[in-house]
């Protein structure tokens, strides 16, 4: 199955979100994954999003749990459901230390366990149940319960226990290879459903190529990331990445087929669609480069809704 993500791309208007969007609905994907960044709050451009579309079902997130307590996303769930009368589910995961520390100057340490107990108090809280609970207590949602699905974003081995435990497990920017051996550990603890969100320019514009570089930066010198692009034979990028060059050096040296490694480009996007089924993924996220070219994504879109319909 394929869905859709909005890309929230920080070099372009924040509007395009809006664009994608509507395209997503337009063109009869199923689900739209709506994130959070450094722009729109996730809840409120849910909103938008719902009262601009017909059709499409809506998830949110994945939020940041040292950010958000349980509450607020259940509550923030139950508004969007009641103001746009459309489907809305959950996720959730611990983020960065940048995102976490930085920004919202809360503690990242022990995000793990955050991410457990979130996962179970949720699920009754959005079912409409009091919650009893430390991280929340003598809550009950006074909007009509939503009744959403919980998903994990996960990577390291803890998150993807917990993701087994929970509705659906989130993989984002990873090889099909590396969804594999994750996926095998999530099927042996017990989870059942994996959504992977995947990159997608299907088209030639040099501009949606270089915006899909730009997003791929931060991740090579990162553990873990950069061990997985290392196996996918990148090993002298991630070596560099590792020195801490400028940006712009390191951007240089990063080769389109890295790029073809984690996302749907150009001609080798179905081999690819077909590598992360075979790996297991039951649901490919779509996240769209948007340009002045394909504002929103919307051409890439059609090519993969037409190319999925073969």
């Amino acid at each position: 199955m394929l869905s859709v993500s909005l890309g929230l791309w920080q070099d372009r208007p924040a509007s395009d979100a809006l664009l994608t969007a509507k395209a997503a609905d337009d063109l009869g994907y199923p689900e739209l994954w709506i994130g959070e960044m450094a722009t729109y709050d996730a809840f409120a451009l849910a909103t938008a999003v719902g009262l601009a579309t017909e059709r499409i079902s809506l998830t949110l997130g994945p939020f940041a749990v040292a950010v958000r307590d349980p509450m607020m996303i259940a509550m923030g769930a139950a508004s969007v459901a009641d103001l746009v009368g459309r489907r809305v589910d959950v996720a959730i995961g611990t983020s960065s230390p940048l995102v976490v520390e930085q920004w919202h100057g809360r503690p990242h340490a022990g995000s793990a366990r955050a991410l457990a107990e979130h996962a179970e108090v949720l699920r009754g809280l959005l079912d409409g149940e009091k919650s009893a609970h430390p991280r929340s207590s003598g809550y009950r949602l006074r909007l009509d319960a939503p009744r959403s699905t919980v998903s994990v974003a996960a990577f390291g081995p803890q998150a993807v226990k917990i993701a087994a435990r929970a509705d659906r497990m989130v993989l984002n920017l990873i090889t099909p290879a590396s969804a594999a051996r994750l996926i095998g550990d999530f099927r042996a603890a017990g989870g059942k459903r994996v959504t992977a969100w995947v990159t997608a320019a299907t088209g030639r514009d040099a501009a949606a190529t270089e915006q899909l570089r730009r997003g791929v930066v931060g991740y090579l010198a990162a553990p873990g990331y950069g061990e997985m692009f290392t196996e996918a034979g990148f090993g002298d990028v991630v070596a560099f990445a590792r020195t801490r060059p400028h940006p712009r050096e390191l951007l240089a040296e990063i080769p389109n087929e890295l790029l073809e490694s984690v996302g749907l480009l150009g001609p080798s996007a179905e081999k690819r669609l077909a590598e992360y089924r075979d790996a297991g993924v039951d649901e490919i996220a779509v996240v769209p480069a948007s340009t002045a070219d394909d504002p929103g994504g919307a051409v890439t879109l059609r090519e993969l809704r037409a190319l999925d319909a073969r």
